[in-house]
């Protein structure tokens, strides 16, 4: 599994390109802006995209699927309780800030527990709602992508609409710390960490 990080946008919101370097399929993680400059990095690695996915529906995360959609064809997909946010401004916060992000709607909406098989990888999708009530994460080999869920050494915000503090602890703590210590944690912002420093380090989740 290859796995090249863009931080993309004013929030730095970090874009996940993972694929496969014998067969070069791969899938496109939270494209949330600069299209043109996730693109050159699939161009510059060959990637054939098959999954555009987005971890949850916030504008950060979500403001390149568009064009990266059209630019490959590939599927997007987000969870069916985030899935109304990708075709409305106020509901993806865009609106907030100027951008008005309304499209385009997914192609597939996922409801936690698929498998979804990219280049003879396998990921697994864990619903982890508190950030927002359909954010997931994306665990497979060592690593989880982590989204908004879990950052090095803090959670995402859950002071949004349709976020939960209590279900966002409840996530972290029964979806993705089972998975072992050594699981790489990749987040939708800042450094990656493990599962296993979170346990031990991360101050929400020793209270």
């Amino acid at each position: 599994m290859k796995i090249v990080v863009i931080p993309v946008g004013p929030l730095e919101a970090n874009c996940y390109l993972v694929y496969d370097e014998a067969s070069k399929e791969g899938m496109v993680i939270d494209p949330g802006a600069e299209g043109p400059k996730i693109m050159s990095q699939i161009e510059k690695n060959g990637i054939k995209v098959k999954y555009i996915v987005n971890t949850h529906g916030h504008s950060d995360h979500i403001g390149a699927n568009k064009y990266i959609k059209d630019a490959t064809g590939a599927v997007l997909l987000i969870h069916e309780e985030d899935a109304p946010m990708l075709t409305d401004a106020a509901k993806n916060l865009s609106v907030f800030i100027g951008q008005g992000i309304d499209r385009p709607a997914p192609d597939r909406r996922l409801t936690g527990g698929e498998v979804l098989e990219v280049g003879g990888m396998s990921f697994t999708v864990l619903h982890t709602p508190g950030h927002t009530r359909g954010g997931i994460c994306l665990f497979g080999g060592d690593a989880c992508f982590t989204g908004d869920t879990l950052f090095q050494y803090s959670i995402g915000r859950t002071d949004f609409p349709g976020g939960s503090f209590e279900q966002l602890i409840t996530s972290i703590k029964t979806k993705i710390l089972p998975l072992g210590d050594e699981v790489v944690v990749l987040p939708g912002h800042g450094p990656g960490s493990t599962v296993g420093r979170e346990k031990t380090g991360n101050p929400f989740l020793a209270k």
